[in-house]
């Protein structure tokens, strides 16, 4: 880690630290369940700014497992899955600017990723990271969760989390966001990585700027503190994701790292991915596809 990719890090977690949580959460009955509590949380992260998130509890005797789901990039953010609320504590959040945490900012798409991006202290990213590991830190300290089971699963971001949070256990990583998002900007114009290039088409002059603040997020400067199981879910040979392109981040992870490769049906990955995740966290898969067959394989 360099010393100013740790540097900024660590001014979020002193930005953190003085602002106090002040949680708050309402049960809501439509989203819970015979086996399940669900609540919308509401959180103070830096700002301060009040940002939002679905919790879901099993009833029972716990402790159980914890899950907290990496925020992607889109404006809503949903209950989590049945299957997981049957088995962990669940968290999906809603950082800034998404539904219900939208006031007095609201994130724009196209827009939210190249937000104040010459400038890292202004960047909405750093309030949006911020965000999500307030949400993992107040999902972490509920009494309900077993602290030796805890679980991140999303994009890429999660490596972020667990880098920043040694209590977890196992990550899944479903696709890549932040890694090495510079080089994937000059090799795609796919959004949402296409709002890199369009800033720089706009503000040439922010070109060292933009790379520099990019390379503060790259999962692969934080990689050594990785100690967390980790699964990562390569795209087929060739493409941005691919195990070529993700081997740099899996060999400097410290913790135990596999691949998985993606079938892109679907359901099977999803139960693939699902089985790992649980054999990880001590809990039963839930796989939506019934019959016996195989469903991919990690390596």
């Amino acid at each position: 880690m360099t010393a100013s990719v740790s540097t900024w890090w660590e001014g979020i977690d002193r930005d953190l630290a003085a602002v106090p949580t002040a949680a708050e959460a309402e049960h809501v009955p439509l989203y819970s369940t015979e086996f399940s509590d669900t609540y919308k949380v509401r959180l103070t992260s830096v700002g301060p700014y009040r940002i939002a998130a679905w919790l879901s509890i099993p009833k029972g005797e716990g402790p159980f497992p914890a899950l907290f789901l990496v925020p992607g990039y889109g404006s809503v953010v949903t209950p989590p899955t049945y299957e997981d609320r049957q088995r962990y504590v669940v968290m999906s959040l809603m950082h800034r600017g998404l539904r219900h945490a939208d006031w007095p900012y609201a994130a724009k798409f196209p827009g939210l990723l190249t937000d104040g991006i010459a400038d890292p202290e202004a960047w909405i990213f750093r309030g949006i990271l911020a965000d999500v590991l307030r949400g993992f830190d107040y999902l972490t300290s509920r009494p309900e969760v077993d602290p030796d089971r805890i679980g991140v699963f999303g994009h890429d971001g999660g490596l972020l989390v667990a880098a920043r949070r040694p209590s977890v256990t196992a990550v899944a990583v479903t696709a890549t966001f932040f890694t090495r998002l510079t080089e994937a900007a000059e090799r795609t114009s796919a959004y949402p990585i296409e709002e890199i290039n369009d800033w720089l088409r706009t503000y040439p002059e922010d070109t060292e700027a933009v790379h520099d603040t990019l390379a503060l997020v790259d999962p692969q400067a934080q990689a050594g503190a990785v100690g967390a199981k980790v699964l990562l879910a390569a795209q087929g040979p060739g493409s941005l994701g691919d195990q070529e392109w993700l081997a740099p981040l899996k060999e400097g992870l410290a913790g135990e790292a596999a691949f998985y490769d993606l079938t892109y049906e679907g359901q099977t990955d999803r139960d693939a991915i699902d089985a790992w995740l649980a054999g990880q966290l001590g809990a039963e898969p839930k796989p939506r596809i019934w019959e016996a067959q195989e469903i991919g394989s990690w390596s």
